[in-house]
């Protein structure tokens, strides 16, 4: 029997705030709609960790391949800490896993066990900077991997992770800016975000894979493109097999 899992977050209050406190981002949201930020309850924090690290450096579909086959070692697909430390290197390494991935996977288990890695419920009541500070002891495991577990397992609020290209994009686009912004400045402007960072973080990754970025309407300074004619004109318009005759504006 499943035991019913914590509701989704709300991020109204959050929406409001950042409309509020920033305009072009106001547009932003306007263009994509609610925030569709989804935390998924059922993942332990130590298989949210294990598949950070098996996805590092790989396609989606590569990595997703080789989870579903280390998952497949293990009875019911049930991966822990306890029966990745006692499977096999071979079997780890057949299914896909490169020798540090193996090896990172081994440490997460270990320092899960002897709890280096917080559990769930010692995660509640710590910081992010402390928890960023305990878990990124884990090999293959730094600062980008344990943001990405406070925003999308834990749902914080206000994590503003400063090294993630998407994030990094979608400021730039949004803001115009000529070159990719540097860490200082995405933590300057970030401060109208505070205590939202994480909602807005979320914004800036749709930002960046928005074919156009809506913005403030301007006067437009450019030129008619057509001139005012005396007389008529017609421009001959290619299809194949006919010739249409299409007349300019006067």
């Amino acid at each position: 029997m499943k035991l019913p899992q914590p509701p989704q977050p709300e991020w109204f209050q959050a929406v409001e705030h950042l409309c509020a406190a920033d305009p072009k981002l106001a547009g932003l949201i306007a263009q994509i709609g609610p925030c569709g930020l989804q935390i998924p309850h059922e993942f332990s924090i130590f298989y949210s960790l294990a598949r950070s690290i098996v996805y590092q450096q790989l396609a989606g579909s590569a990595a997703s391949a080789i989870l579903a086959r280390v998952e497949g070692l293990f009875p019911k697909g049930h991966m822990t800490p306890k029966n990745l430390l006692a499977m096999d290197d071979t079997a780890l390494r057949a299914a896909g896993l490169s020798q540090n991935k193996m090896l990172a996977l081994r440490d997460l288990a270990a320092k899960c066990l002897d709890g280096t890695v917080p559990t769930k419920r010692a995660l509640v009541r710590m910081a992010d900077e402390e928890i960023i500070e305990r878990i990124s002891r884990v090999r293959g495991i730094g600062r980008w991997t344990v943001e990405m577990m406070l925003i999308f397992r834990l749902g914080r609020p206000n994590v503003l992770p400063v090294d993630d290209y998407g994030v990094r994009k979608g400021m730039q686009r949004l803001y115009r800016m000529r070159e990719l912004p540097k860490k200082d400045a995405m933590r300057r402007r970030a401060r109208k975000w505070e205590p939202w960072c994480s909602v807005a973080s979320w914004y800036m990754w749709r930002c960046a894979e928005l074919p156009t970025v809506a913005g403030k309407a301007k006067p437009s300074t450019a030129k008619p493109r057509l001139k005012a004619a005396t007389k008529k004109k017609s421009v001959a318009k290619r299809i194949p097999g006919k010739r249409i005759a299409k007349k300019t504006a006067q």
